[in-house]
């Protein structure tokens, strides 16, 4: 069995993929950067480079496949969402149709399609109309909140839960959801590579139908937590949206057409999944402590931010950083006690929950400003607090560069006058290693140089510190490393 997996940079393929490895399923992938799927520990994985919304890319990615998962969708980048998905699936399933692939695996969203009117649920319905039209057999999955670490709908659960005891909301808080784990999500994706005769729509979802208030309750009885959910009449759901990006890490743009959703009742309607599927979803509250414990555990696989298309405007990955005139430059050194593996270990474990080590505060404080202004702030923090992946975010960065054990690259995707990088380089010397850290700034405008120099006498204070704590966590633990290896 041949399977192309698109949206693999994603919540879903990210642990799809993977899954099918695992089974010895031979797996191949698209991406727009496929740097990010190529650093990834899938030996076994074929990665092709290219963006599906280029109909050229279609035949070489869908060359030789047998079922090809469509797992994308382009709800993040803007008000057009709908135009985009709409023609991007209908020129892969007519592309589909001329590689002679066998069916097409579709997860869209559920809801009874003659009362949604939010364009999120619309577009998850016609993306499966688009695909089908090509001739390609389609096996569509409809599922409504999707309960896992990471994922954007159970992330607003969490954070809105865990920040607020008393909750002023909307009057979407009563609308009826049958929500169904990523656990179950994916047993359903996969057997129906193994399922023949599937084809059509199934909607999925757990035994539990609940109201948006009764999962968070749910949820915080799960944490030991007593809340109180009050509603009222909110007459336009950017507010309900703007408030949710306030609290949550997750941003407006994807927010907002969520809330929109919100509003209509998703629950299964036809049990046609339960009848041909073996599947049996978990309850609300196991997939909750599954995900709760994945949190705990640091053992976040994907999240909402993994996928690249969360924010608009993003540059490439992986390229050479080109230093050029007009590009300014804060550069620190120092020389660490430690190897550069032990060093660069320590690098990556910067940000996040333990924040940052030298003017955390600082830091917070740009992070809200850039909130503030509709940028992404701090709020993604980080997917593991050691581990990072090519192309992941890490609070209001993205991971540009990864060379283990000596280069590190972070891109900055907050709001500014111009573009930034901070980059670290660890090299050997005499007394174990080296780190260069710099600063890069590309300044647009008078208004660019301005915010440079506006900041800079913060880096002087927060870049030499940060220094200071890398060798100094560095050391220690090299100096315990030594301990231990000690007869």
């Amino acid at each position: 069995m041949r399977t192309l997996v698109t949206g693999a940079t994603g919540y879903i393929g990210g642990r799809l993929v993977p899954m099918l490895a695992q089974r010895n399923v031979a797996v191949r992938c698209v991406a727009r950067q496929a740097e990010r799927l190529t650093a990834r520990d899938w030996a076994s994985v074929e990665v092709l480079e290219g963006d599906l919304a280029d109909p050229s890319v279609l035949p070489e990615a869908l060359r030789e496949i047998d079922v090809a998962y469509y797992l994308v969708h382009s709800m993040a980048s803007g008000t057009a969402f709908r135009e985009v998905d709409r023609v991007m699936a209908a020129n892969f399933g007519r592309a589909a149709a001329d590689a002679g692939v066998k069916r097409i695996i579709y997860l869209g969203g559920l809801g009874d399609p003659e009362e949604v009117e939010s364009n999120h649920l619309v577009s998850r319905h016609e993306v499966g109309r688009a695909l089908a039209s090509g001739g390609v057999p389609v096996v569509e999955f409809r599922a409504a909140v999707i309960i896992g670490s990471g994922s954007a709908s159970f992330e607003i659960i969490r954070h809105l839960t865990e920040r607020l005891p008393v909750m002023i909301t909307p009057r979407w808080v009563n609308s009826r959801c049958q929500p169904i784990g990523i656990r179950d999500v994916l047993d359903y994706l996969l057997e129906a590579l193994e399922h023949p005769t599937a084809d059509g729509v199934y909607e999925i979802g757990g035994p539990d139908v609940l109201t948006y208030r009764e999962m968070m309750l749910r949820y915080g009885k799960a944490r030991g937590l007593r809340r109180w959910i009050f509603s009222l009449k909110v007459p336009h759901p950017e507010f309900s949206a703007q408030f949710v990006d306030l609290l949550t890490p997750v941003p407006y743009r994807i927010v907002h057409p969520l809330v929109e959703s919100l509003q209509t009742d998703t629950v299964v309607l036809n049990p046609r999944a339960l009848n041909e599927f073996s599947v049996r979803p978990a309850g609300y509250d196991l997939a909750v402590s599954r995900a709760l414990q994945r949190v705990a555990d640091d053992n976040v696989i994907t999240t909402w931010a993994s996928s690249l298309s969360s924010f608009s405007d993003q540059l490439p990955v992986g390229g050479e950083l080109n230093v050029h005139e007009g590009m300014l430059a804060d550069h620190y050194r120092r020389s660490v006690n430690a190897p550069p593996l032990t060093v660069f270990d320590a690098i990556c474990s910067l940000g996040g929950d333990a924040g940052w080590p030298a003017g955390n505060f600082l830091w917070q404080l740009r992070g809200a400003m850039d909130r503030i202004v509709g940028g992404v702030g701090m709020r993604r923090g980080r997917r593991h607090p050691r581990e990072l992946h090519l192309g992941e975010p890490l609070d209001f960065w993205r991971v540009e560069a990864l060379e283990t054990p000596h280069l590190l690259r972070l891109r900055a995707e907050m709001k500014l006058p111009g573009r930034a990088w901070l980059q670290f380089e660890v090299v050997d010397d005499a007394n174990g290693s080296r780190v260069e850290q710099t600063a890069f700034y590309e300044p647009r405008g008078a208004l660019g140089y301005a915010y440079w120099w506006a900041v800079h006498p913060f880096h002087r204070f927060i870049f030499p510190g940060m220094l200071r704590a890398i060798a100094r966590q560095s050391e220690e633990t090299e100096a315990l490393d030594v301990l231990r290896r000690k007869p």
